[in-house]
């Protein structure tokens, strides 16, 4: 499990390692979740749901199926749109934003169920994640001439740098859907690091692979987190990766909140191990 210590400073942007030695600390809060509740028709998918986010900490969010972890994940990056509560993002209170918006102010996302392009290359399905950066208009784009020919050549050097981050050179030119599973799990990561995200929302990012690919994922997520100094909430439905990589949780059942604290707290926690930790998950 990792250590747990106190509030500091933390550095965001692009993918360049930090000093050796430097020590990984946690900032103020950078993400304020605050009562939000959300219902379709009469179903309540959240109730009344509040906890924070530290920058530079990797927050998890765990409980049963149907708890409404993607849901509020959902909430966070534009895709539902909270009927309650208030989403604030660096003092910054946002409501009704669609998710190109909230992508702009710094969080971006990756999905349970991939939305990769699969007869894309690699290294085009991550330029992708460039979009939001990208400054020439269509026309100068298409036509690859002047500034919009020298801002593509830069666009992919960033690019470059996140595919040998991932050590996927070798898969750089082939189709996504010709990749492994779990190998295109790490180009989704890529596309959302290629955002450049003060804050990553990762949803079950080890869903449906084998015992190395785990261990693989969960290095390049610490690292992400220790290196670029990016913030990340997960959702995770293997309580060893949980334990293991979080540094703080919050537990959901049926849309409400039953726990949150640091790995130890949750796991101690009565209410926790009655509806999630002590049942066959």
């Amino acid at each position: 499990m990792r250590d747990h210590p106190g509030p500091g400073g933390s550095n965001g942007g692009a993918p360049e390692p930090a000093p050796a030695g430097t020590q990984r600390q946690f900032g103020e809060v950078i993400l304020d979740v605050q009562n939000i509740s959300l219902a379709f028709g009469g179903v309540k998918a959240l109730s009344d749901i509040s906890f924070d986010v530290r920058e530079h900490e990797v927050r998890a969010i765990i409980g049963p199926n149907g708890a409404g972890k993607s849901s509020m994940l959902n909430c966070i990056n534009g895709v539902y749109q909270p009927q309650q509560g208030t989403i604030t993002f660096r003092g910054k209170s946002f409501h009704h934003m669609k998710s190109r918006q909230v992508a702009e102010m710094g969080i971006a996302r990756t999905f349970q169920n991939l939305a990769l392009f699969k007869g894309m290359s690699v290294l085009d399905n991550i330029m992708t994640g460039r979009n939001l950066h990208i400054k020439s208009n269509i026309f100068l784009q298409a036509l690859r001439i002047g500034p919009a020919e020298r801002e593509e050549i830069q666009h992919r050097e960033y690019v470059e740098k996140i595919i040998d981050f991932l050590e996927i050179q070798a898969f750089r030119k082939t189709p996504v859907g010709q990749l492994p599973y779990g190998l295109q799990k790490r180009v989704d990561l890529g596309r959302a690091l290629a955002m450049e995200p003060q804050v990553l929302l990762l949803d079950e990012p080890m869903a449906g692979m084998n015992l190395e690919e785990k261990q693989d994922m969960c290095r390049f997520i610490l690292d992400v987190n220790d290196e670029f100094g990016t913030t990340v909430v997960l959702i995770e439905h293997d309580m060893s990766v949980v334990m293991d990589i979080s540094d703080r949780v919050v537990v959901l059942d049926y849309g409400k909140k039953i726990g949150d604290g640091t790995p130890d707290e949750v796991r101690n926690n009565p209410e926790v191990i009655k509806a999630y930790l002590g049942t066959s998950h």
